[in-house]
């Protein structure tokens, strides 16, 4: 597997401008995810083309059945779902920090160096924090609903390029040409219960990035309602005429 630092490094920076479920669907991301897949997919896939056998003698006849079994390597697939799923994340990390940075120049053009006439900042608060309000709420939405687009298209692709999740051990290739025209070849797979747990996890890891970004547009339009009510109830009551 490759480097993933870089990313890794992008990732956190925009774990400052989420929010709690935010953070979390972050820790889903790194360690169900991309540490799993970086640490065991090399073990798991690595005699993926290797241990891959067919009982035919026929030139061609084999190398044609793995890629009717397997049109793309999972991996490959994964690597590209992940980078996919991150890119709005990502997107919305450079808007916050284009938008936080826009803000205080502003507010130093406008006090420009008078400290009475100091605007108190709308997008950060007191601790430094990114409050998710105003455009950077549209953006975060708008990265939440593509997130959940991605990851629903994502997987329901797999099942359209792979099947099933279960692995067979072996299956019966049909391929003519190459192959027999009747009779077709019989094609083992390596180690398929082990890769079939492999499958099964990335497809839940995928089901919970779903759902937590499900809960976290929840948890930002109860946070948004709770907060007009607050600041309703706040303002003065208006005189009876």
């Amino acid at each position: 597997m490759g480097d993933w630092s870089y990313l890794f490094s992008l990732l956190d920076k925009v774990q400052s401008y989420s929010t709690v479920v935010g953070k979390i669907w972050m820790s889903v991301l790194f360690l169900f995810r991309i540490f799993v897949l970086g640490a065991a997919a090399d073990k798991v896939w690595g005699d993926e083309v290797s241990e891959f056998h067919c009982d035919t003698l026929e030139p061609g006849c084999e190398h044609a059945c793995y890629n009717w079994m397997f049109p793309m390597s999972f991996i490959h697939y994964w690597v590209l779902q992940i980078i996919f799923v991150s890119t709005p994340a990502l997107v919305y990390l450079g808007h916050a920090v284009h938008t936080v940075h826009k803000e205080k120049r502003m507010i130093n053009d406008i006090t420009d160096g008078d400290i009475s006439g100091m605007r108190k900042p709308r997008y950060v608060d007191e601790r430094g924090k990114v409050k998710v309000k105003g455009i950077l709420f549209c953006t975060y939405m708008t990265q939440l609903v593509f997130k959940i687009l991605l990851e629903v298209g994502f997987s329901m692709g797999q099942f359209y390029i792979f099947g099933t999740v279960f692995m067979v051990p072996y299956f019966h290739c049909t391929m003519s040409p190459p192959c027999a025209r009747f009779t077709g070849a019989q094609c083992y797979v390596s180690r398929p219960t082990e890769k079939t747990v492999f499958i099964i996890f990335m497809v839940v890891a995928s089901g919970l990035s779903v759902l937590l970004n499900v809960l976290e547009i929840i948890y930002l339009l109860c946070s948004r309602r709770r907060k007009r009510r607050k600041r309703l109830e706040a303002q003065p009551p208006a005189l009876l005429l």
